[in-house]
């Protein structure tokens, strides 16, 4: 899972709930103090949440971008029912464009150009959201697909999902937390463990976790299709970008960067980064996503 650096909002951020054809979405504002030159849609991966883009809302806002970050349906303050079929990917990808929409439609400052992004699996429910907008133009002016990658994760990543998958019929998500901790214990890293407070969000994001919305999204991490040759044939009319660090648990950096080359994309890797360049090196990644957008 993503860990953000620290849970402060900046002065120009505050949380709201965003109304939608769709249902209502928990979300992170981020409002330019000048003139606005367009809009941003953050969409988190897999155990994710709108947090994972704290550190990116004042640069980005700063540089005249209203940025909206998400949780997704059945992440942490968005929640969800217990029906698998609103967490398929297809659904999913069905809520950013209802949540692109929404945003377009709030007009005045900031109402477009809108570009979106996805996080590891949010970048596979964005271009879900893509694919299933139809014939027309599209209500995005740029994709950047982050940390994400063509079709299944990585097969020992792969096998640690089909754990949790396994045992979520069984376990409470509390009972998960405790077993995650322990191996944690035992990996010894200690330097590179969050600070209380963020320990603390992230067991209270844990917990919040719709389970079926992780046994089903965490199914199709292991099984997905590669839709890359489908999304590049948008390439005409939706920029691409590929974003990742120099080494990703999830999908190795070179199948990411294989997959840039099919889409015709543009390719950044952040230096010292990891699966979440977002967190992990938000000032760069700021700065790569608006050289990109502009």
């Amino acid at each position: 899972m993503s860990t953000p650096p620290y849970l402060t909002l900046p002065s120009c951020a505050r949380a709201l709930r965003i109304a939608t054809a769709r249902g209502e979405f928990a979300a992170l504002r981020a409002e330019p103090a000048g003139e606005v030159r367009g809009a941003a849609l953050l969409v988190p991966g897999f155990t994710g949440s709108k947090e994972d883009f704290i550190a990116l809302l004042e640069p980005l806002a700063a540089a005249g971008y209203r940025v909206t970050a998400v949780d997704q349906r059945g992440q942490y303050e968005t929640g969800g029912p217990d029906d698998p079929a609103v967490y398929a990917v297809s659904a999913l990808g069905a809520d950013v464009r209802a949540l692109s929409a929404a945003l377009l439609a709030e007009g005045g400052p900031g109402g477009g150009p809108l570009h979106l992004l996805g996080h590891s699996f949010g970048g596979q429910v964005a271009r879900e959201a893509v694919l299933g907008a139809g014939a027309g133009p599209l209500p995005w002016r740029s994709l950047t697909l982050m940390s994400t990658g063509p079709g299944p994760i990585e097969p020992g990543e792969a096998a640690r999902t089909k754990l949790l998958i396994d045992v979520l019929p069984t376990m409470s998500l509390e009972e998960i937390w405790q077993v995650l901790q322990q191996l944690e214990e035992g990996a010894g890293d200690r330097e590179r463990r969050p600070s209380a407070e963020v320990a603390e969000f992230l067991h209270r994001r844990w917990v919040a976790n719709v389970p079926q919305a992780l046994s089903t999204t965490g199914a199709h991490l292991i099984s997905a299709p590669d839709r890359v040759d489908e999304l590049a044939a948008t390439a005409a009319v939706l920029p691409a970008l590929v974003l990742s660090g120099v080494r990703d648990y999830a999908w190795p950096v070179p199948e990411q960067t294989r997959m840039a080359e099919r889409l015709g994309a543009r390719r950044v890797v952040v230096e010292d980064a990891g699966h979440s360049p977002n967190a992990e090196r938000p000032a760069a990644t700021a700065e790569a996503l608006l050289d990109f957008w502009a």
